[in-house]
């Protein structure tokens, strides 16, 4: 046997146990669902009503639409509210932006049925809001609770932080030195942005949206303690397949939908590591 060979066979072989526990743990299960979507509960017959039911039925329909309100606006408003906090804290220098570079990390450490149920304390309609307002005559309901409104203030709670985290290490990736230079030359505030600091991050914050997409798609703690029981984020809907209506197949389509809508974002963020070096250009 070959020394080459022999080389070979020693990385596969400590390959192969990593290679065997993502198979097993990872792609079995996915390719059991994928099949067990595609079957008849009662005949295990091959079917498509497993899909069709949710794109037919007005309630699921509505649960799908419902989830990609959410979803779409809560990545708009976290990413934009993300890209102008990494703005502040990269580019400007103070006792504030520092206090806020060391506090702004801190919702990532908060167990999340610790934070919505602070914060279901504050905006439900007999909460420390609507409290201060009664001090001063004022009943405030907010109606929040058990609307879309309430899931994606949550979710921005959580989100921004994050999406700031992962811009802002991108946005310290670029020198100082060539924005003072191009100041020197005269150029002003707006354009640098435009020609100099957009380019270079965009890459970041479409990475930052697709994180923010696919973990708001299939989000289960906030929306099952904050919405309400019609129209449903899929999570909830997953839940209710699975566990009271005990339908495993219908269970695995709504897994495989969800799967392919976090693959439009998945296929973005391949995109946008495959075209970095023609941004960089």
């Amino acid at each position: 046997m070959s020394k080459n060979l022999k080389q070979k066979l020693v990385a596969y072989g400590m390959v192969l146990p990593a290679f065997l526990v993502v198979m097993l743990t990872v792609a079995y299960p996915i390719v059991s669902a994928v099949i067990q979507s595609f079957q008849d509960g009662s005949t295990g017959e091959f079917t498509l009503a497993n899909y069709t039911y949710f794109f037919t039925d007005a309630a699921q329909r509505s649960n799908l639409l419902y989830t990609l309100y959410i979803v779409i606006v809560t990545v708009v408003i976290a990413i934009v509210a993300a890209y102008l906090l990494a703005l502040y804290l990269r580019f400007v220098k103070s006792k504030i932006s520092r206090a806020i570079g060391m506090l702004y990390l801190l919702p990532r450490f908060v167990p999340a049925m610790c934070a919505v149920y602070a914060m279901i304390t504050i905006i439900r309609d007999t909460g420390l809001i609507n409290r201060i307002g009664q001090l001063f005559g004022v009943n405030i309901n907010l109606g929040m609770m058990y609307h879309a409104s309430g899931i994606i203030t949550m979710n921005l709670w959580f989100n921004i932080p994050f999406a700031a985290m992962m811009i802002a290490a991108g946005l310290g990736g670029i020198p100082d030195s060539i924005i003072e230079a191009a100041s020197d030359v005269g150029a002003g505030k707006l354009r640098i942005f435009r020609t100099m600091i957009l380019p270079l991050s965009v890459k970041d914050v479409v990475v930052a949206a697709t994180f923010v997409f696919m973990s708001n798609v299939s989000s289960f703690t906030t929306p099952y303690l904050m919405g309400g029981n019609a129209p449903k984020m899929l999570g909830i809907a997953l839940f209710d397949q699975f566990n009271r209506y005990l339908d495993y197949n219908r269970s695995a389509a709504l897994s495989v939908i969800m799967f392919l809508i976090c693959s439009v974002s998945a296929g973005v963020y391949i995109y946008t590591n495959l075209k970095e070096n023609d941004w960089e250009k």
